[in-house]
């Protein structure tokens, strides 16, 4: 057995489980290296994938070839991939230790992937009793404040958590709209709880069913859901079955562009101000608001409504 000695004190190196923490851009991980990655979980591996400047609208500036806003989507169909697309710091600290726990101290053949993003904002202190929310993939981050006449959902992932948050004051300064804000940390882990329920439910027809957590936290509630996020619309819609009622997904479907982020997050529909003209629209089509509130929202915001589809080459 090998050792070293640090501060008088000695510490045994051999036969230690190491923890591997691999940190790459985004985009050359599940896309450039996805059958690595499968052979790798087809050895029962263990330990951290890091995407860094994930998303296709925060590494802007270098085109298509370095912007992600589909690594989710690969990163699903791995089985033994726990997969998290975070937007603060206490959502990486918990996950993190979440996993050290899971592969090194209960020894389960998983490992990790975080997508992490490039982009400067504060990062808020955790808020109470929300480690379950984190780790299953949802909880409300920041609900309403106020009596207004309309109340939807925003569920915000990632540095775009920014334009969710943007667009909650601007719906209640604005439009008299409440907006609840949700922190997706994991459409894969939600789609996942709510297959295994749904397959319990098929093989235990006489048994009480059971309920997805995302449909459990998201009941009894009548307005319309908002998600948005830097990947592709496929992501979100992953749970798009277990979401009660009205539910509307905006996402980075097409290729990336080099611009500024502000310019990116408009032509892909993602910005604060296109969330909010998402909302108004949801509540113009479940006749809430006159659709002419919803067209004058988009006008005032600059929103051309005959722009081509980003999602087309």
């Amino acid at each position: 057995m090998s050792s070293f000695t640090a501060a008088g004190t000695s510490y045994a190196t051999h036969a230690q489980p190491m923890i591997p923490f691999f940190t790459f851009y985004s985009m050359f991980g599940f896309q450039r290296v996805a059958d690595l990655i499968w052979s790798s979980a087809d050895q029962r591996c263990r330990g951290f994938l890091m995407g860094a400047t994930a998303g296709r609208t925060t590494l802007n500036g270098e085109g298509l070839q370095h912007q992600d806003g589909h690594s989710h989507l690969y990163a699903s169909v791995v089985p033994s991939c726990i997969s998290y697309d975070p937007a603060f710091a206490y959502e990486v600290a918990t996950i993190i230790q979440e996993g050290l726990s899971r592969m090194y101290e209960k020894h389960e053949d998983v490992f990790y992937y975080l997508t992490l993003y490039n982009e400067n904002y504060v990062m808020p202190p955790m808020p109470d009793g929300v480690r379950e929310g984190i780790l299953k993939g949802l909880y409300l981050y920041r609900p309403a404040s106020g009596k207004k006449k309309h109340r939807v959902r925003i569920l915000g992932s990632g540095s775009i958590m920014l334009q969710a948050l943007r667009a909650q004051e601007i719906l209640a300064e604005k439009f008299n709209v409440a907006a609840d804000v949700w922190s997706a940390t994991s459409y894969t882990e939600l789609q996942r709880d709510a297959m295994q329920c749904a397959r319990w439910n098929r093989l235990h027809p006489g048994s009480e069913e059971r309920v997805p957590y995302v449909t459990e936290i998201l009941k009894g509630f009548k307005g319309p859901t908002v998600a948005v996020s830097d990947f592709v619309k496929a992501v979100p819609n992953l749970v798009s079955p277990w979401i009660p009622g009205d539910y509307t997904v905006l996402g980075t479907d097409g290729f990336g562009r080099s611009n500024t982020r502000e310019h990116l997050r408009r032509h892909f529909e993602i910005d604060a101000e296109q969330v909010v003209a998402a909302v108004l629209s949801a509540l113009a089509g479940s006749g809430k608001i006159d659709a002419s509130v919803a067209t004058k929202a988009m006008a005032d915001f600059r929103i051309d409504a005959e722009a081509p589809d980003p999602m087309l080459p």
